[in-house]
């Protein structure tokens, strides 16, 4: 079938499997350049079809020789209907990984549920025996809790008072203002529950209760900060106390792992075009100046370069550079005082008139295009594509 986008709002209803492939194998090509890592030998990682997560198994794998296995929720193709783009990043990671002889077994389920977490404990213990480094990038609306079978939805407001400022329409260009209502207990608790820490901490439990962790083993769950232009909506509302559920997480699930010798770290991101950030009012006008800036002075990068920096000069290094919080910070870049200033600067002049010549609007949506697999060099998009692809390897 002949595979075009079909935007509704700040998602594209269908994905393009060749240009899913072709990400992937650039974003490959990108980890063997930088050289190998004395990184990882024996990955999970917790929501790997996308983003964060899916760099994240390209780098273990790909950096580090690692074998890794991915666990994800993503819609399998119909005949005449796409598969999520995420379906098809994992079969083209399974593919390659194959091809480089590579160990690679994949899990499609819901990431919140005791049986997907006792799938990919027994997948570890029958293949692996254990795991040295496990990856949490679960991004989700909404959360079925696995005790409680209660169904928490996460929200995106401020706390204490409404909110207004610029947003953008990113198909169109269009800059307009957004009035965001806050918040009522019921709203944090639920996004707490859906994007905080518990999930994480059930993970590392269950993994540690059945001796599935290695000696030394790392987990590292992702985090954003951003700046104050942003912080009234994101780190200072429902999702910000999420973040620092999730952040505290990190000292609970140390502790823990003491008897493994083992550590857990927050890494703080840097701001991306990803499916999560493109439904956050703001955060694409703030990435489409920030973009600008930081092409400006040679320091933009995507989640393949954040990731693979991530393992190469922070998480595999002799010591582990934190901040006062013991976070790592790997949104170092972004948030630059040369960088922070201009953006703010710009902040105050973007206009729909003026957005074309002081942001980075064709880039962002470049970005959020490629997402779906639309938009790669060297894919022909004219020819018929074959939405029917299987992931080998899937358990």
């Amino acid at each position: 079938m002949l595979i075009e986008p079909r935007v509704r709002g700040f998602i594209c209803l269908t994905s393009h499997p060749e240009g899913c492939k072709k990400n992937v194998q650039d974003q490959i090509a990108y980890v063997k350049s930088k050289g190998a890592i004395a990184g990882p030998k024996k990955v999970l990682v917790i929501g790997a079809s996308t983003g964060f997560g899916l760099s994240s198994r390209i780098t273990s794998a790909f950096g580090s020789d690692a074998a890794t296995i991915g666990v994800f929720f993503e819609k399998p193709p119909q005949p005449g209907k796409t598969a999520t783009p995420g379906w098809y990043n994992s079969a083209a990671f399974q593919q390659e990984a194959e091809k480089a002889g590579l160990y690679a077994k994949s899990i499609n389920g819901d990431a919140f549920s005791n049986d997907v977490k006792q799938k990919a404990i027994d997948l570890i213990k029958a293949d692996l025996g254990t795991v040295d480094l496990v990856i949490y990038s679960l991004a989700s609306p909404l959360r079925t809790h696995p005790v409680t079978g209660v169904v928490h939805r996460s929200v995106l407001k401020p706390i204490g008072q409404s909110y207004s400022n610029k947003t953008i329409d990113v198909h169109t260009g269009v800059i307009s203002t957004i009035s965001i209502e806050p918040a009522v207990e019921e709203d944090i608790s639920n996004t707490v529950a859906v994007m905080g820490g518990e999930d994480w901490e059930m993970w590392m439990d269950a993994l540690l209760v059945a001796g599935a962790l290695s000696k030394n083993a790392m987990t590292v769950a992702y985090s954003y900060i951003g700046p104050s232009l942003t912080e009234a909506v994101y780190r200072k509302g429902t999702i910000g106390r999420a973040k620092d559920h999730l952040e505290a997480s990190a000292a609970h699930i140390t502790n823990k792992l003491k008897s493994v010798d083992g550590k857990a770290f927050v890494s703080v991101n840097k701001a991306l075009v990803t499916q999560a950030s493109s439904a956050i009012p703001v955060i694409p006008l703030y990435i489409s100046l920030l973009y600008k800036e930081m092409k400006a002075k040679g320091i933009h990068e995507g989640c393949i370069e954040q990731i693979q920096r991530l393992f190469s000069e922070r998480l595999y290094t002799n010591n582990i550079a934190t901040d006062e919080q013991g976070r790592i910070r790997i949104d170092d870049w972004e948030m630059r005082a040369d960088i922070q200033s201009k953006v703010a600067e710009l902040w105050t002049q973007a206009t729909t008139e003026t957005l074309p010549e002081i942001g980075d609007l064709a880039g962002y949506k470049k970005d959020f295009y490629s997402l779906f697999g639309f938009g790669l060099e060297g894919v022909d998009y004219a020819a018929d594509s074959n939405e029917n692809i299987e992931i080998p390897g899937l358990v």
